[in-house]
């Protein structure tokens, strides 16, 4: 029976149909494994959805986070062509009568006619000092609030391209550029900002032909507007340095500038053109809720959107008797349940008028979706005593005026606290003792050479020779200490002052770091005589009575307020009224949402254990794939033997018959 080569051929059964059969019932669990995985697929796809549908209420939400998004307004001018304006988060609404009287203009100077710009010039220094020329007096005052400037020009760039180049590769306040008039090639030199205090002095100093003051040479450039013409005063002015002014309320206001950023607050106003004689135009400040409007409906609607999602996924429909892919899932019940207890919430420290979503005119439906009254809404944010920005944001309200919240951390806990400061916090500064003459003569090598600290770092400066008013020294000490470039790339500068002659310095920064001294040079004696310097300190006080710790004018707090840091920029010490602190519904659904979606957030915890499972479920189907296969095998090997039996025992029963048929018949006879 060896030489059968097929199952069933030799008894007549039907092998392989009873093995098939037979694993059909033995695949049974393969079957139910590949169920499974899809279910899982199904999941990991529905926490896809999810995912998606929670990241587009984040951004919505996130829209709504920061505080400048509730603090906008719009100025409108009645007369667009004479001037525009633009607000910032502190502006108030108002009405204000306009004129304009005069613009403001940069200082521009120019030299003769060169015939060649590649010519040379000279070489030698050139000192840019920016300043107020009064042609009565015929004096020249630097601005204090200014820098002067130093220029080498040697034979690497003593043409006049070259000076050009130097001048605007300088970041010296102004810049240059080369007219040809037709007649030559005229240097132009003009101040970087508009104004009559921004009026440009050009100084020379080494000069390798002739004096620093003649018209050869290098000084050919020079323009000392309290000079003679060319002798010193060797450019020619083309646009004189103007002061704009503009009549706000009957109220003159004058700048060096034509954008004015500290007449109104919050409005910075860009002048465009002189008004006419006598004619005032309006502008206008009102609220501009267009933008916050807009970010609230998009907070709701995307809040919507999720709300739909999540009864799509988790939900029942009686209708069709289905369920969504994540019915009864507790993951995102937990995360629904989440969301919502955020939205329903009533805030306790949220000051404004507005401490809930339904103060906006914004509550839930029984659908569990939100819907918006917008005639409410509307109401709420055009009114200036609510404030909505509290609702959303992270925020922190002082009752005082001159107390501002600076920033916190996760660690703030929302609260009112009481502040109460123990110590103001001051600028370190430098005193002298000798009174400046009513004019000084500064002589170079003699006493224009000033050594000192600033906030701990040690510079030398030197100050222009020349004849010098009580103020006009002043300014130039002032100028020349924040020119220093060991000084500004730390972006420490000081003021200068003096009463009667004696003269302070004061260093901008406050606290325990801030201190000005006086500590050698030759012109000590001159300035200062012997300087009395005193360190300044750090801000102190309590915040919700627990002491906090002062840097600066900083104030931060410990306990509850651990992170909330507040600005106190002066007043008097004891109580100073109460810090509202709260953490807005935007902020925390950003917590909690990043909380969920995040790399261990709940949505990636639970995609990792579906894709564990799904992972378990490969190495179980290739276990019992080789289980069947080897099942098969046996039942193939137990069938071929039965099949050869039965075949045999078929053979034999053949047999047998033939050879019972071939006995010989015997005949019965009487």
């Amino acid at each position: 029976m060896a030489g059968l080569s097929s199952p069933g051929i030799g008894s007549g059964l039907d092998i392989n149909g009873l093995i098939t059969k037979l694993m059909e019932v033995e695949k049974a669990p393969l079957t139910a494994l590949d169920k499974k995985e899809t279910d899982y697929q199904a999941k990991l796809t529905a926490y896809g959805t999810l995912k998606g549908a929670f990241s587009t209420f984040q951004t919505a939400a996130n829209g709504l986070s920061s505080t400048s998004k509730f603090n906008a307004f719009k100025a409108t001018a009645a007369d667009t062509s004479i001037l525009s304006a633009s607000t910032s988060s502190i502006a108030k609404t108002g009405s204000y009568s306009i004129e304009v009287k005069a613009l403001a203009y940069a200082h521009k100077i120019a030299s003769t006619a060169f015939d060649d710009p590649a010519s040379a010039v000279g070489t030698g220094t050139l000192t840019l000092d920016f300043g107020t020329y009064d042609s009565g007096g015929n004096t020249f005052t630097v601005n204090a609030d200014k820098t002067s400037k130093s220029i080498t020009i040697d034979s690497t760039n003593n043409s006049l391209a070259g000076i050009r180049d130097a001048i605007n590769e300088a970041d010296a306040g102004a810049t240059a550029s080369i007219i040809n008039d037709g007649t030559g090639y005229r240097l132009v030199i003009s101040s970087g900002e508009g104004g009559a205090d921004n009026s440009l002095r050009i100084l020379v100093s080494g000069d390798n032909s002739g004096s620093d003051t003649d018209t050869t040479g290098l000084s050919q450039l020079a323009y000392n507007p309290v000079a003679a013409a060319g002798s010193g005063k060797n450019l020619e002015e083309k646009v004189a340095a103007q002061n704009s002014e503009v009549w706000i309320d009957g109220i003159a206001v004058i700048k060096s500038s034509n954008t004015i950023s500290d007449a109104i607050s919050g409005l910075t106003l860009t002048l465009l053109k002189e008004s006419e004689v006598g004619v005032q135009t309006t502008l206008t400040v009102a609220r501009d809720t267009t933008n916050v409007k807009t970010a609230i409906e998009d907070f709701v609607k995307a809040y919507n959107d999720l709300a739909a999602t999540m009864k799509e996924l988790g939900g029942y429909d009686f209708t069709t008797q289905k369920g969504g892919l994540l019915l009864g899932d507790t993951t995102l019940r937990g995360m629904q349940a989440q969301a919502r207890s955020i939205l329903t919430q009533k805030l306790a420290y949220a000051d404004g008028g507005v401490s809930s979503l339904s103060d906006l005119g914004i509550s839930f439906q029984r659908d569990g979706t939100l819907a918006t009254n917008s005639g409410k809404l509307d109401s709420v944010l055009a009114d200036p005593t609510k404030n909505v920005a509290g609702l959303f944001a992270v925020m922190g309200v002082p009752s005082d005026s001159l107390v501002s919240y600076a920033s916190s951390t996760s660690a703030t806990q929302a609260g009112r606290y009481g502040l109460n400061i123990t110590q103001i916090a001051t600028r370190g500064t430098a005193v002298g003792s000798n009174a400046l003459a009513a004019s000084t003569v500064i002589t170079a090598g003699v006493n224009n050479s000033l050594t000192l600290k600033l906030n701990g770092t040690a510079a030398t400066i030197s100050l222009t020779a020349g004849t010098y008013t009580r103020d006009e020294l002043v300014a130039a000490l002032q100028s020349k200490i924040n020119s220093d470039s060991s000084f500004q790339s730390l972006g420490y500068t000081v003021t200068a002052s003096h009463n009667a002659g004696l003269i302070t310095l004061t260093s901008t920064k406050y606290g325990s770091s801030s201190s000005v001294q006086i500590t050698t040079g030759n012109a000590l004696a001159t300035l200062f005589g012997t300087a009395t310097s005193t360190t300044g300190v750090n801000v102190a006080g309590q915040i919700g009575g627990v002491t906090g710790t002062g840097d600066g004018q900083i104030l931060k707090g410990a306990g509850d307020a651990s992170g909330l840091q507040l600005l106190i920029e002066g007043g008097n010490t004891g109580a100073r009224g109460t810090v509202g602190f709260s953490k807005g519904l935007a902020w925390q659904l950003n917590q909690a949402l990043t909380s969920i979606l995040g790399e261990d957030g709940t949505l990636a915890s639970r995609t990792q254990g579906i894709d564990r499972s799904i992972d378990d479920i490969g190495l179980r189907r290739e276990t019992l794939t080789k289980r069947l296969a080897a099942t098969e095998k046996r039942y193939r090997a137990q069938f071929t033997a039965l099949d050869s039996l039965v075949a045999s025992m078929q053979q034999t029963s053949n047999y047998l018959t033939q050879q019972l048929a071939n006995l010989p018949s015997t005949s019965n006879s009487n």
